[in-house]
């Protein structure tokens, strides 16, 4: 099922996920599909559980779209839940990223080329693994979102200031997309 992604502005995507409890892992499955789909309906390459209104330290990444610059990325398709950054490591490198919760604005964002990451499959077993490249830079990306970031927050203040507005169109509704999706300060009853 397409859910509707929840736009800038809304509480949701301030706030700290909290881990899935294992009484709650009984409809995770469903919910990994429902955003898989979601994503792909939105041409994204990653999707977080905040996103779609769900405080939960859960996201969902497909790199294959890059896969004709890293080879490695071909079929890269995983579930992470409960995930924890071990450790970051690297010289910071720039690339123009964007979100589907921010949708039309593109900034260059840097981030470190490495990750090292804890966390649990769909199977719910335990992984931990050291991601690179483009890999580590969407999980950098989704794992923001379930610390309660988003990519604007690495911006300079200039750069903040000068797409405020356009942000808050974002909030308001005032832009045009091809996915569902919920603005929190959009006038009831248009």
């Amino acid at each position: 099922m397409k859910l509707p992604i929840v736009a800038y502005g809304d509480p949701v995507l301030r706030k700290k996920a909290t881990d899935f409890e294992p009484q709650e892992i009984a409809g995770l499955k469903q919910l990994v599909a429902d955003m898989y789909e979601t994503m792909y309906n939105a041409r994204g390459v990653g999707l977080a559980a905040p996103q779609v209104g769900l405080s939960k330290r859960l996201f969902v990444i497909d790199a294959t779209p890059f896969d004709d610059e890293e080879p490695e990325l071909k079929d890269f398709k995983k579930a992470f839940i409960n995930p924890q950054i071990v450790e970051e490591t690297g010289e910071e490198w720039p690339f123009n990223e964007g979100c589907l919760s921010i949708p039309d604005i593109r900034e260059d964002v840097y981030r470190k080329p490495q990750v090292r990451l804890s966390y649990f499959d769909e199977e719910m077993q335990h992984r931990e693994e050291t991601f690179n490249g483009m890999a580590a830079r969407i999980i950098q990306h989704e794992y923001d979102h379930i610390e309660g970031k988003l990519f604007t927050d690495k911006l300079s203040p200039l750069r903040k200031r000068l797409i405020e507005k356009r942000l808050n169109d974002i909030s308001k509704g005032a832009v045009k997309v091809d996915y569902k999706m919920k603005f929190p300060a959009a006038k009831k009853g248009r």
